[in-house]
């Protein structure tokens, strides 16, 4: 009796288990031999993301676009679409996602993740950005759900691609183009975006939360703003903040010369010039030698030299602090004067590139000529 009510025990166990399997799915390659793939590049602060499945050609050279991939919308005989574009890939549907707005071929897109489809043309496909982008494939495609819809030219491939992949191409600092590459061809689209504005908005959000206890964060945020002359009034705000007494900016000289920088810029050349002031008491030997030399480089040399003379007298008789002093002289011409600190600089240089550096520097000096 005992064995026969073991045996019902697993049996009903059995059963439920295979009755549970029956609404799961376990891990499994693709179908049809197809490989899951994703491709992400930066552009900006922007992180663009293509998640896809890759088919390959399989011997189907020349029957792929236009049979295998119809042309324009087709009734696929199954789900609630009677005029789905293709899915572009395999499985499930192409999805992709932006961590901004951008412009896709001119048109504004608002950040977020967008199913991808494209009715090819061979003269000229409509790619289709789907609020959707987590239906299976396009058997459920609706018009209704579109984003945004483009335009582009398809263009004819230098050799064969055998796996579908999507590529960034073209890139600069504010653009990239995708294409789209499968056996012969290329359908691309170009991607743009708004990196001043975009990164301003970063800012914003971001002083707004942990990151903006740091003096650090304001002065960073001000620095970008006074390196593209753009949104200065609130970037002098953002100073205000960096240089105040709440988060330790105060007595730094980064945070007092990015002031004056943002100050310069509005063309408040009075008030940049004592918040650059300030800033100089608490410079370090390298930031009042870099001061020091951009101020050399934009032809102002007896300012120049006031500043390497202040570093040097905090550093006296250091590598830097004599190359400081051999273009503070030669700033303002005087090179005999710049020549004694130059050699006792070249005596003192590390070896590599500062001793190249320093050979080259005394016999320009030697020769009457300038060394910044």
């Amino acid at each position: 009796m005992k064995k026969i009510f073991t045996a019902i025990i697993i049996t009903a166990i059995i059963q439920f288990t295979f009755t549970s399997l029956a609404h799961a799915q376990l891990s499994a390659l693709p179908d049809a031999g197809n490989r899951r793939a994703s491709v992400s590049e930066g552009i900006g602060i922007t992180d663009v993301t293509i998640h896809y499945n890759r088919p390959h050609v399989k011997g189907r050279e020349g029957h792929i676009w236009g049979e295998l991939i119809p042309v324009g919308y087709v009734d696929q005989g199954f789900g609630t679409s009677k005029a789905a574009p293709w899915r572009a890939g395999a499985n499930e549907n192409t999805f992709i996602e932006f961590s901004t707005d951008v412009k896709i071929e001119g048109q504004l897109l608002p950040a977020g993740k967008y199913g991808f489809f494209v009715a090819y043309d061979p003269n000229e496909c409509t790619l289709i950005f789907s609020k959707n982008y987590t239906s299976w494939g396009s058997f459920f495609y609706n018009q209704a759900e579109d984003a945004l819809r483009v335009k582009v030219k398809p263009v004819p491939a230098d050799k064969s691609v055998e796996w579908l992949k999507y590529e960034f191409a073209d890139q600069t600092p504010v653009s990239a183009t995708v294409q789209l590459q499968w056996e012969k061809l290329i359908i691309p689209f170009k991607i743009e975006v708004d990196v001043v504005n975009t990164q301003l908005a970063s800012f914003r959000k971001e002083l707004r939360s942990d990151k903006g206890f740091t003096w650090e964060s304001w002065d960073q945020a001000a620095a970008f703003c006074a390196q593209h002359k753009t949104n200065l009034d609130e970037a002098l705000l953002w100073t205000d903040q960096a240089v105040g007494p709440d988060f330790g900016g105060s007595q730094s000289f980064q945070a007092w010369s990015t002031r004056a920088a943002v100050l310069d810029s509005l063309g408040r050349g009075a008030e940049a010039a004592a918040a650059m002031k300030k800033a100089l008491p608490y410079g370090s030997l390298n930031e009042l030698y870099f001061y020091a030399r951009s101020l050399a480089r934009n032809k102002r040399g007896k300012e120049a030299l006031e500043i390497f003379k202040m570093d040097y007298d905090k550093h006296p008789d250091e590598f830097l602090t004599n190359t400081g002093m051999a273009r503070g002289y030669a700033a303002i011409g005087d090179y005999k004067k710049a020549l004694p600190f130059a050699l006792k600089a070249q005596a003192q240089a590390p070896a590599g590139a500062n001793q190249i550096t320093m050979a080259t520097m005394v016999k320009a000096l030697q020769d009457g000529k300038d060394v910044n």
